[in-house]
């Protein structure tokens, strides 16, 4: 399994010397697109507790729970490097099914999952597709800090 040891924000930006321009140019268009979504270092979360275990960096944030009772804090968007590819993580819904559905196929994405998308270059992107789909999470979050919580507990 692919595993980045950084343990801050700058370590994580400068881990793969080969993708930090992707990275850095994704991070640019991500803080441009939603400047209320706060960048952190995610620092993934521990066995047994809600959440992926994966580092990333994460755009905003949000609590939620899991079953058994155990919350964590979690991003709104997450930016995570694989062996690999990049991918964004989205913790938003539009009328209950992902965000990222609504864009699948127009964003120059090699993959796509549940509420993710991966690249393995920036210019790959389709950045006026990739900046909507960044600036409606963000507004959806601000105009409903509970749209995130309703799709992870959900």
């Amino acid at each position: 399994m692919f595993q980045v040891t950084a343990n801050t924000l700058t370590e994580y930006l400068n881990f793969d010397p080969a993708r930090k321009d992707d990275l850095d140019q994704l991070d640019a268009l991500i803080r441009k697109s939603a400047p209320a979504l706060k960048r952190h270092f995610h620092q993934g979360t521990p066995a047994g507790d809600a959440g992926m275990r994966m580092k990333m960096i994460g755009y905003g944030k949000f609590r939620y729970s899991i079953k058994s009772g155990k919350a964590t804090d979690w991003p709104v968007i997450g930016l995570a490097l694989q062996k690999n590819y990049i991918s964004l993580y989205f913790s938003i819904t539009v009328d209950g099914a992902p965000i990222v559905d609504l864009y699948k196929g127009r964003l120059g994405e090699k993959r796509s999952g549940r509420n993710n998308f991966s690249f393995v270059e920036f210019g790959d992107l389709k950045i006026d597709a990739i900046a909507d789909l960044i600036a409606k999470s963000a507004e959806i979050f601000g105009d409903d800090p509970n749209n995130p919580v309703r799709y992870r507990e959900g």
